[in-house]
């Protein structure tokens, strides 16, 4: 069986949600979700935080997690590439592994099923480098649009087309899928070999339900207090490590 290490982010800095990453949710940071299905799934050599704060580093070694080391102010800012603070955490880790997954503390609904699944997929799939999660779109790329000035344009060029998309019904439209950020499995040959994350031949894991959803603003967070409330959803479940 190939090693994996799992790699949750958790930089400091949210803009959007303050301090998200350790904002309580049903009773834990939302960190420790991320941080429990990892280890709850048994498919991980070691399940590792990457963060530039160490206030959310005591937090994620609380909850199971190893933080050997901090993550560079400099990698850790709204605009900076995963791909950086990638290199730097499989840079610094003592031990070499076969693969690596992105598990990110912003999906609180995605269980060790999903993890184990996505993992067990790729391993099936020896032609792809990477497995992202992805989810058919609601909003169809087919109908949407590009303003130029007074006027727009189709955002996907259709003149090839007998009808165009955005003249049809939607059940004429060719199913896309969009990515979600549930979750991400790659060889770590990638990184080294192509400086990207995923490689060049990725293959779809297609998450079900409430698995891809992601909170980045305030509407998010309420929303999944909501369904939590109304019992539509499960976390995973959370013990702290005696």
């Amino acid at each position: 069986m190939p090693s994996v290490v799992a790699l949750i982010p958790a930089r400091s800095g949210s803009e959007r949600v303050r301090e998200k990453n350790i904002r309580p949710l049903a009773g834990h940071p939302l960190l420790a979700y991320a941080i429990a299905a990892a280890r709850q799934a048994e498919i991980f050599d070691r399940v590792l935080c990457s963060t530039d704060s160490g206030k959310i580093a005591e937090v994620a070694q609380r909850y199971g997690a190893d933080v050997p080391f901090l993550r560079p102010s400099e990698l850790a800012t709204a605009t900076s590439p995963d791909i950086e603070w990638i290199k730097h955490a499989l840079d610094q880790l003592d031990a070499h592994y076969d693969l690596f997954a992105i598990v990110r503390a912003t999906n609180p609904f995605r269980g060790p099923d999903v993890l184990r699944r996505g993992l067990e997929q790729l391993l099936a799939t020896p032609e792809a480098d990477s497995i992202r999660a992805v989810e058919l779109v609601k909003q169809h790329p087919g109908k949407m649009w590009m303003l130029e000035g007074r006027t727009m344009r189709p955002l996907l060029e259709q003149a090839h087309l007998d009808v165009a998309w955005h003249a049809g019904q939607y059940q004429a439209l060719p199913e896309v899928y969009v990515q979600n950020s549930a979750l991400e499995v790659a060889w770590t040959r990638v990184v080294s070999q192509t400086g990207t994350r995923e490689g060049k031949v990725v293959a779809p894991y297609l998450t079900d339900g409430y698995e891809g959803f992601n909170i980045d603003d305030e509407e998010d967070w309420d929303r999944a207090r909501r369904l939590l409330d109304a019992g539509d959803v499960s976390l995973p479940d959370v013990t702290l490590p005696r």
